[in-house]
């Protein structure tokens, strides 16, 4: 989806429902769409921050403009991408307020940086919550009540936030107002995402405010959508690789027909990712050729 045509409201304060304000972050690109949005939750007195974003001057000041007098209660993280957590470190020193949420991201005991080169945003590895919170917890403010959902997929430590009072749900990346989430493996995982999926199309929140794009209101609509989405790729690969034997290089340009050039990685993430789900089904199987370094995949 095309960006809408400017100016955006990077670091304008805007409202979409009483118990929620939102700033845009200056940091648009082919992944964030027109920004990052952080979201301010509660009225006065004390409030919490969903995703401050990156750490960028700009849009530390103009968080600080929003939140004016009031107490910041949590800063609340949906995952540790770049592009999300980075401004709690400094937002928290700057205020005292606790950093809570998703789990930083560890493996094999260590805190994970990066997975070579990516085609998303990359991890934050500055992200140190006072609290990680488990699927179904919650903090609470005057007025608000914000109750974590797990949703690992886009990432594995991904939350989604059920604010109880109105029936909105702040989803992060996990569902988005522009484009479909990107499955980067090995952290990113398909069979997860799609399980995610499942559990948001049975709860019944009234809005979605994702992190990037325009708030989503019918969402079990878009989820179900979504859902026969993948479903179609996944039966799209079947096919292709049914006819010939294939290198995710080949599919993707069979796949995303007039696809911009700079999201060509992020395809391929995506289909590596369904491969690798498709694979543990036992419904395709990879193998190498002598010379290339690709993995060539087939059918099972």
């Amino acid at each position: 989806m095309n960006a809408p045509p400017k100016p955006w409201p990077t670091g304008l304060i805007e409202q979409p429902e009483p118990l929620v304000r939102r700033v845009l972050a200056p940091n648009p690109s082919p992944y964030t769409y027109t920004g990052t949005q952080t979201y301010l939750v509660g009225n006065a007195g004390t409030i919490a921050v969903i995703d401050p974003g990156p750490d960028d001057a700009r849009h530390l000041a103009a968080l600080e403009a929003a939140i004016g007098d009031a107490k910041i209660g949590a800063i609340m993280c949906t995952h540790t991408h770049r592009d999300h957590s980075p401004a709690a470190k400094p937002l928290a020193e700057r205020t005292g307020a606790p950093i809570v949420g998703c789990a930083p991201l560890v493996f094999d005991g260590t805190l994970l940086d990066d997975w070579g080169p990516r085609v998303d945003a990359p991890f934050d590895n500055t992200y140190a919550p006072d609290r990680v919170l488990a699927d179904g917890e919650s903090m609470t403010g005057p007025g608000w009540t914000l109750t974590a959902v797990a949703t690992p997929g886009h990432t594995s430590n991904h939350l989604c936030f059920a604010l109880e009072e109105s029936g909105a749900l702040f989803t992060g990346d996990h569902v988005m107002g522009w484009s479909t989430s990107v499955i980067v493996p090995p952290d990113g995982d398909m069979a997860d995402y799609m399980a995610s999926l499942a559990k948001l199309y049975e709860r019944e929140d009234r809005v979605y405010y994702s992190a990037h794009g325009a708030p989503i209101e019918k969402p079990r609509q878009l989820v179900r959508g979504m859902m026969g989405h993948r479903r179609q790729r996944e039966n799209q690969i079947l096919r292709l690789l049914g006819e010939s034997a294939q290198t995710i290089e080949a599919l993707v340009p069979q796949m995303y027909k007039g696809l911009d050039p700079r999201l060509n990685g992020a395809a391929g993430m995506s289909v590596k990712a369904h491969l690798i789900d498709l694979e543990r089904r036992g419904m395709v199987v990879r193998s190498k050729e002598k010379g290339r370094s690709e993995d060539i995949w087939q059918t099972s």
